[in-house]
């Protein structure tokens, strides 16, 4: 009996061993969920109130870039961009939205294009491009953050 009860006992703690875990430390922690998120997609993008009102996610996408697109087109359809470069149809703009919903525009011109005046139409773009409706940030993981993309905006159409 003495050896059974010795056995119960070795058996006890010897078992406690293999229910101990190492526990990770925060920071391998962190640096595990860091590694697993995909930082070149945002989980909501930038909206519009009236974009907000869709409940489909690439909907309402959809909606915020159209509805700013139309929206520079506007702003520009009645600017010296036309006159100066008649033959310029179409100008790729780099759009950026800030965390705090303040947005800059930016003209992307080929490398080698010297054909315009890109300091001149950057001057006009920044002058054009102002009060806009209110826009709201894209989201990552419940925080707003920094998103940056090209829209190509028509200056001529018939």
């Amino acid at each position: 009996m003495k050896h059974f009860y010795f056995f119960i006992v070795l058996l006890f703690f010897s078992s406690c061993h293999y229910f101990e875990k190492p526990v990770p430390s925060e920071k391998e922690l962190l640096e595990k969920e860091l590694k697993a998120i995909n930082w070149k997609e945002v989980d909501e993008y930038p909206s519009f109130v009236d974009c907000d009102k869709l409940d489909d996610k690439p909907a309402r996408q959809k909606c915020f870039f159209e509805f700013l697109t139309q929206l520079i087109q506007e702003k520009l359809s009645v600017d010296t961009i036309q006159l100066l470069y008649p033959e310029l149809d179409t100008i790729e703009v780099k759009v950026t939205i800030f965390p705090n919903a303040k947005m800059q525009f930016e003209p992307q011109f080929p490398k080698d294009s010297v054909a315009y005046n890109t300091v001149k139409i950057d001057s006009i773009l920044r002058a054009r491009l102002v009060n806009f409706p209110k826009v709201n940030p894209a989201i990552k993981r419940g925080i707003p953050v920094k998103t940056q993309f090209v829209l190509p905006v028509i200056l001529k159409v018939e």
